[in-house]
């Protein structure tokens, strides 16, 4: 059997690409087919793979800048020739679902999300990526392309895994289909319960607004409880300039320095709504409770009083109030970690050859 594995972009490392890490392990001879590709910028992590570009890795500036080109890449993704393969098993958050593929193949999707900017709050995300205003006035005439263009795109697949039941909800809206869950995997063995818990609060992730990384600041600034904040971004500058001095931005990190954060937090904070949230389960493989905002993938995760506590509204007031109220020996880290054990990433590549084996027949 011929498997190919196709990838939105290799431009950075997250939740998506742990979960193309984990498919390549599954099947370490698949070619990756991405849009582009940046080395650097994925840490290497795919440096040992096979992995064939679009006419995009052509484009001046698009590694570091990909968003002036999104009008594109639903035709770049198409320009792939997949009709060799038997099995394409793509990981998707955009594109890489509208592959086109041999009508004897079995496409299956990883779904993190239909597009977010496309179907969720448009206009916001327009605002968010920062075009100049010109361009601003005809995004949403393209946006109603991608709209057509993405329900059309998941039309060719043939069965999808949604990566969370708030995403699987989603699909079910936009997409008019049927999914199964499997929660993305997490490298649970790299984590580890520390002995003495130290005096500060934790966020980790990139400096964008819908992370809403300005939400936290917000309130750890009006009750001065210290707060260090792991990573980088575009928003960085405004977050920054809004900080008072009892938080602090320790950039990007190592994986090593990254646990040690994480192991010796009072408290993860995670103020956004995301699809699943892996950062909040690192945090949880480490022991350590969550705060988290009630929405999103985060109710799939956190169980309230046992691994941390919600708040409802995602305003200041909301996770003031809570921050008031927590109290970090409530908490028994053993009992967290075990919680976030569930997510492994062993279990998940189990999960994923199961899928596979049950819903092809060559």
């Amino acid at each position: 059997m011929k498997v190919a594995l196709v990838h939105d972009y290799l431009n950075q490392y997250g939740g998506a690409e742990r979960v193309l890490e984990a498919f390549c392990q599954i099947f370490p001879k698949a070619p990756i087919y991405t849009l582009l590709y940046d080395e650097k910028r994925t840490g290497s992590a795919f440096k040992k793979y096979q992995i064939k570009t679009s006419f995009l890795q052509k484009f001046p500036l698009v590694k570091s800048h990909h968003r002036p080109f999104l009008m594109f890449m639903p035709l770049a993704i198409e320009q792939f020739d997949l009709s060799q393969y038997d099995l394409v098993l793509s990981d998707s958050a955009s594109y890489a679902k509208g592959v086109i593929t041999s009508p004897k193949a079995i496409h299956i999707c990883y779904c993190h999300t239909p597009i977010r900017y496309a179907w969720d709050d448009s206009h916001r995300y327009i605002e968010e990526f920062g075009y100049p205003g010109p361009i601003k006035k005809v995004i949403p005439f393209f946006m109603n392309y991608i709209r057509l263009w993405d329900e059309q795109a998941a039309g060719r697949v043939d069965k999808f895994i949604a990566n969370s039941y708030f995403v699987k909800q989603r699909i079910k809206k936009y997409y008019h289909q049927d999914s199964k869950v499997i929660h993305p995997p997490v490298k649970t063995n790299l984590f580890y319960l520390a002995d003495k818990i130290e005096n500060y609060f934790l966020i980790v992730g990139r400096f964008l607004p819908y992370k809403r990384f300005d939400l936290a600041i917000d309130a750890f600034n009006e009750l001065g409880f210290p707060l260090k904040i792991i990573g980088d971004g575009p928003d960085r500058k405004r977050l920054e300039k809004k900080s008072k001095k009892n938080i602090e931005f320790i950039g990007l990190v190592s994986d090593e320095r990254l646990k040690e954060y994480y192991a010796h937090c009072q408290a993860f904070i995670f103020p956004q709504e995301e699809d699943f949230g892996i950062t909040a389960v690192e945090a949880m493989a480490s022991g350590r409770p969550v705060i988290a905002y009630q929405a999103g993938g985060a109710l799939e995760t956190i169980t309230p009083g046992i691994t941390g506590l919600f708040f409802k509204d995602q305003t200041k007031e909301s996770l003031v109030k809570v921050l008031q109220e927590f109290n970090s020996d409530n908490f028994d880290p053993k009992i967290i970690r075990e919680k976030a054990m569930e997510f492994d990433q062993e279990k998940f590549k189990k999960r994923i050859k199961e899928f596979i084996e049950k819903n092809i027949n060559f």
